[in-house]
């Protein structure tokens, strides 16, 4: 397991952008995903990249508007969130896959690690 530590939510008018980042020791060697997870509802897949970097998923709600990237050399992920509505208002989670070099997956199952959480507020 890692340890995963999120940062960049906050408080963003409808049409912002919003970075957030998550970085833990030895990340490099994990696909990675964003997860979140609104008031009242299950938590949802947001993204996700291989360890390499070289694929990406995505949800349909937020396709063309997030961007997940990672920096292997600083093992950090980030979620590049734009053009952000109300409804992406939820507590978004990192998640490390269960083993190194597993492959990219947008399924909870596959994640063995969780940070914290991070609020993203988008007011309308």
């Amino acid at each position: 397991q890692v340890h995963l530590v999120e940062s960049g939510g906050g408080l963003v008018q409808a049409g912002g952008s919003l970075r957030l980042s998550c970085a833990a020791s030895g990340l490099s060697m994990y696909a990675m995903g964003w997860f979140r997870q609104a008031p009242g509802k299950e938590r949802e897949f947001v993204a996700a990249i291989s360890w390499t970097g070289g694929s990406t998923l995505y949800a349909d709600s937020v396709k063309g508007r997030f961007t997940i990237s990672r920096d292997n050399a600083k093992n950090t992920v980030y979620l590049q969130m734009n053009s952000l509505k109300s409804e992406d208002t939820a507590v978004y989670y990192c998640a490390a896959g269960r083993h190194v070099w597993s492959p990219i997956s947008g399924l909870k199952d596959d994640f063995g690690s969780w940070g914290q959480g991070t609020q993203v507020t988008v007011s309308s």
